[in-house]
């Protein structure tokens, strides 16, 4: 008892002091804005919680707009808008009412009425609030989507030239489209380019982000030299999954921004961020990353950090840590209970093991719950991510009293098989199946990254909390006489490896998200190649 006592006391203060690392404030530089200077403009797309552009039939109420444009005109002069239907026509009217100024936008697709009525309407809100809208933005990313062609899009932007003589009008999209197309430079008042740090081909990392930005900009502007360039669009996430060396967080948006706007100063040019609020319909195109450029939360419309002051990536870290904290003390009581079957008293070699196994899951099980509601989507999603989480919680329950009790995995067939070759007891059957459910999970998870990688979250936390007590149990637990290789945990722990070198692979070294999904991969593996060796549990 007194071991595990102390053991407990090193584990509980690993996962205070890991907690108190991570959530730790992030000090930030200088605010790149004077006393009383604005954001020069920023992206607003007016949708809540469920509202989404996906349905047609959605209708923004006017008051909705205005409670967010009067927080917007406390930080910034303008606000972008992308379309000017479902109610942000109306935009221009409230925002004049805040003193705010309109980049409006007119979204072009390949639907040629819905383009005609958005041409239309943009035209006629161009010319009752000339002294609004600052310019109009004839099409967003249009080429990129492949949805019109450039000749097409040049008829558009010179008919609304032609229409609002007097009104800037520019085109947007990302800045190798400029490049490619620049025959529409002549058509636009000025350019309006997408650098986008993130999404590069090749991401940048955060600390690049700035001079990316300046860099390819002023390519740009060389490439393109009889027109003025504004950059409109730039920003940085603030959750989803890392782009090799480029990892979302809040503390790494507050920086971003501090940065390119910092930049945008020192070189003179004009910088729209993206965007004001969080977008969660975006998350069914761009997976958890698209929902999270806001600098306001979507839930509570609340700030996710204050220019020049420290954020934490993880301001509930406390409650996380105490949090884990009692989970580790539930750890250490599930291994005293496995501890009374054992016919002999467990070692302190075992009891270092659910020490670590204590330590690890408890300090990963914040993050997994943290990570939940962020990482979940559809039906599909949440099963996935609540079933993750299960197995966490479950995984260093049921390892912890088979490492005091010294049982050994059951395999496959001892687990699922047929009724008379299950193994005997409530605990080493769960033990099995929650195996068998890790190797699902484990399966779905390289599988997914293998074949649709782009937009899936890395798993790492829950991953490797459900994954190391079995690892524990495994080499800790007695072996059977004789080899037996069993195909399916064997062909799954191959699958598990192949697919865990292909995940370094293409994400690179740089993205350590990937590096540790891989490694707790490779952690169910080895479980697997171990269990095919495990006596008959019955």
């Amino acid at each position: 008892m007194g071991k595990a006592v102390s053991l407990f006391t090193l584990a509980a203060a690993a996962i205070v002091a890991a907690w108190w690392w991570l959530g730790a404030p992030v000090e930030m530089p200088l605010s790149p804005l004077q006393q009383g200077e604005k954001l020069y403009c920023v992206s607003y797309a007016p949708f809540h919680g469920n509202q989404t552009p996906l349905d047609l039939t959605t209708q923004i109420e006017p008051a909705q707009i205005e409670r967010d444009l009067e927080q917007l005109s406390k930080i910034t002069d303008c606000v972008r808008t992308y379309s000017v239907d479902f109610g942000l026509d109306r935009v221009p009217d409230i925002a004049r009412r805040f003193g705010l100024k309109v980049f409006l936008g007119i979204w072009v697709s390949n639907h040629a009425d819905r383009t005609k009525l958005q041409i239309d309407t943009g035209i006629a809100l161009a010319r009752r609030f000339p002294d609004v809208i600052r310019g109009v933005i004839v099409g967003n990313e249009v080429l990129l989507r492949g949805e019109v062609s450039p000749e097409a899009l040049a008829g558009l932007i010179r008919q609304v030239r032609t229409a609002v003589p007097n009104m800037p009008v520019t085109y947007a999209d990302v800045w190798e489209f400029w490049l490619r197309y620049r025959q529409l430079a002549p058509e636009v008042s000025f350019v309006t380019v997408h650098i986008l740090p993130y999404w590069e081909d090749h991401p940048i990392a955060v600390e690049e982000a700035a001079n990316h930005i300046a860099s390819i900009r002023q390519m740009v502007a060389k490439e393109l030299a009889d027109k003025e360039i504004m950059v409109g669009e730039v920003g940085w996430p603030s959750a989803g999954r890392m782009r090799e060396g480029a990892l979302p967080s809040r503390a790494n948006q507050a920086f971003a921004i501090h940065d390119l706007f910092a930049r945008g100063k020192r070189d003179g040019f004009r910088v729209n961020l993206i965007e004001a609020y969080d977008q969660p319909w975006k998350r069914f195109f761009e997976g958890t990353v698209g929902g999270h450029w806001g600098i306001f939360d979507d839930a509570n419309r609340e700030p996710k950090f204050t220019l020049g002051k420290p954020v934490s990536n993880h301001p509930f870290w406390p409650w996380q840590a105490a949090g884990g904290v009692l989970f580790a003390a539930f750890v250490f009581g599930a291994a005293l209970f496995g501890a009374r079957g054992a016919k002999n008293e467990p070692g302190f070699g075992t009891w270092i093991a659910v020490a670590i196994n204590a330590a690890v899951s408890g300090s990963l099980i914040g993050l997994t719950i943290e990570n939940l509601p962020t990482e979940s989507l559809g039906i599909a999603g949440w099963t996935r991510t609540l079933s993750f989480g299960a197995l966490a919680i479950a995984g260093p329950l049921a390892g912890a009293a088979a490492l005091t009790g010294k049982m050994a995995i059951p395999n496959f067939v001892q687990s699922i098989g047929a009724k008379e070759e299950r193994a005997k007891g409530w605990l080493p059957l769960t033990l099995g199946l929650l195996l068998v459910a890790l190797f699902v999970l484990a399966m779905l998870t390289a599988l997914g990254f293998a074949f649709d990688p782009r937009y899936r979250d890395f798993p790492f936390a829950p991953l490797t909390a459900a994954a190391l007590p079995f690892l524990f149990v495994a080499f800790a637990a007695p072996r059977a006489d004789g080899k037996n290789w069993p195909l399916a945990e064997t062909a799954g722990a191959v699958a598990l490896i192949a697919s865990g070198g292909f995940i370094v692979w293409n994400e690179t070294l740089a993205n350590w998200q990937a590096l540790w999904t891989a490694s707790a991969l490779a952690l169910v593996a080895i479980t697997l190649l171990r269990a095919r060796a495990a006596p008959d549990s019955k």
